[in-house]
C-alpha cells in the first residue's frame, strides 16, 4: 500500500523531496527493549507494515519496499533499498553515511544528536576524576594484593577544561566541569553565543594556545576530514605536561603512536578512551599496556544506559510524527559537512 507526501528538505546543495508515492512499509533495526516501544510506533501509523529485526533478520525484499528505516542500515542494506525516504539512525555519528556516496541521494538522513549528552557526559566525568586521583593505578595494585601509594592527585575543583566539541555531548560535559568548580573553555567549529555556564568559546585556529594551559582535555567530534588526525604528534607535544586527554567521538582524531609515546614518557598524566584508532584495539597494541590508560570499548554511548535508549526512541516517535505530517524533519544530517543542520 501507498500514501502521499509533499515537503521539500534542503540540505545546503542537495534537495531532497519526499513526495508522490510512498510505500506504508519501515524497517526497525533498532533493539526495542520493551513491548510497549513497539506499539508507540505502530499507534503512530496503523495502517504501516513495520519489520523488526528483533523478530527476525531482515530480508532484502523487505529493505526494498522500506520507506523508512530507523537504526543504523549496512552498505549492504541500503543497496537493495528502491523506495528509501528516510533513514533515522540510532547513533549521533552519521560519518558512515555521508562519506563515499554510500547513502542513496534521493533520501533524506536524520541522527540522534541530542540522545547521548547525559550518558556520555557522565562517563567523561568518572574517567576524569580517574585519572586525576590515579585510580587505574589503585586497581593494578588491588589485582597485584601491593598496599602501595602512586603519589600526588590533582584536584578537579580549580583545574582549566577544554571540551573540543560543543555539541550534545560536549556541551553537557563543559556544564558539569563548570559545577564542579573548574574555568571551561569551549572549541566550535563555527560561530556562536557563548554559554554562561563557560568561560570562553573559540574556534579551532585557538586550539594550539588553549592546549598550553587546559589541565583536562576532552574531545567529543564526529568524524570528519578537518577532524581527522587533528592531535597530531606536534599537537600532543603542545599540551600542557601533566595534563589528562579524554576522547568519546572518533578515534581518528588522534595519533596513537603519539599519544602512546607522550604517555610513556610522562608528558601526559593520562588518557581516557571511549574510541580508539584502530577500533577494535588489537589485542597487541602497546595502548592496552600502558598504566596511565583507561581504555573502553565503545561504551559510554549506545544502550548500556537506559536513559539513552529512551531519549533515542522519544527522537525516532517526534521524527516518525513529523514525517507522516509532512513537516520538515529535526536532526537532518548535512551531508557537506556531516554535522547537523541549523534549524531555526
Amino acid at each position: 500500500m501507498t500514501t502521499s507526501l509533499f515537503f521539500i528538505m534542503y540540505i545546503k546543495e542537495r534537495m531532497i523531496v519526499v513526495s508522490e508515492s510512498i510505500t506504508k512499509s519501515a524497517v526497525v533495526l533498532l533493539p526495542l527493549k520493551r513491548p510497549e516501544d513497539r506499539r508507540r510506533f505502530e499507534e503512530l501509523a496503523p495502517e504501516w507494515t513495520f519489520f523488526y529485526e528483533d523478530d527476525a533478520p531482515i530480508q532484502p525484499e523487505q529493505f526494498e519496499n522500506a520507506s523508512i528505516i530507523f537504526g543504523n542500515p549496512s552498505k549492504e542494506n541500503l543497496s537493495h533499498c528502491k523506495h528509501l525516504k528516510w533513514v533515522q539512525l540510532g547513533s549521533a555519528g552519521s560519518d558512515v553515511y555521508t562519506q563515499n556516496n554510500v547513502f542513496p541521494p534521493y533520501a533524506a538522513l536524520t541522527n540522534a544528536s541530542g540522545a547521548y549528552g547525559p550518558a556520555i557526559s557522565e562517563y567523561m566525568v568518572a574517567v576524569t576524576f580517574s585519572l586525576l586521583y590515579n585510580l587505574p593505578l589503585y586497581r593494578d595494585n588491588q589485582q597485584a594484593g601491593q598496599w602501595k601509594s602512586w603519589g600526588s592527585a590533582k584536584c578537579v575543583e580549580g583545574s582549566t577544561v577544554l571540551s573540543v566539541g560543543m555539541g550534545d555531548i560536549g556541551g553537557s560535559y563543559a556544564r558539569k566541569m563548570k559545577s564542579l568548580g573548574c574555568t571551561v573553555y569551549g572549541i566550535r567549529r563555527t560561530k556562536a553565543l557563548k554559554p554562561d555556564y563557560i568561560d570562553g568559546l573559540f574556534q579551532m585556529d585557538k586550539l594550539e594556545d588553549l592546549l598550553k594551559i587546559s589541565d583536562i582535555i576532552a574531545l567529543s567530534l564526529p568524524q570528519s576530514p578537518q577532524t581527522q588526525g587533528l592531535f597530531s604528534r606536534d599537537r600532543i607535544e603542545k599540551i600542557k605536561k601533566d595534563a589528562v586527554l579524554i576522547n568519546v567521538g572518533r578515534g581518528s582524531a588522534i595519533d596513537t603512536e603519539a599519544l602512546c609515546d607522550a604517555l610513556e614518557n610522562g608528558h601526559l598524566r593520562g588518557a581516557a578512551l571511549d574510541v580508539t584508532d584502530p577500533e577494535p584495539l588489537p589485542p597487541d597494541h602497546r595502548l592496552w599496556r600502558l598504566p596511565n590508560a583507561v581504555i573502553t570499548p565503545h561504551i559510554s554511548g549506545g544502550y548500556t544506559v537506559m536513559k539513552t535508549y529512551d531519549r533515542i526512541i522519544e527522537i525516532c516517535l517526534k521524527n516518525f510524527s513529523r514525517f507522516l505530517n509532512g513537516e520538515e524533519l529535526f536532526n537532518l544530517v548535512d551531508f557537506k559537512t556531516g554535522y547537523r543542520v541549523t534549524q531555526k
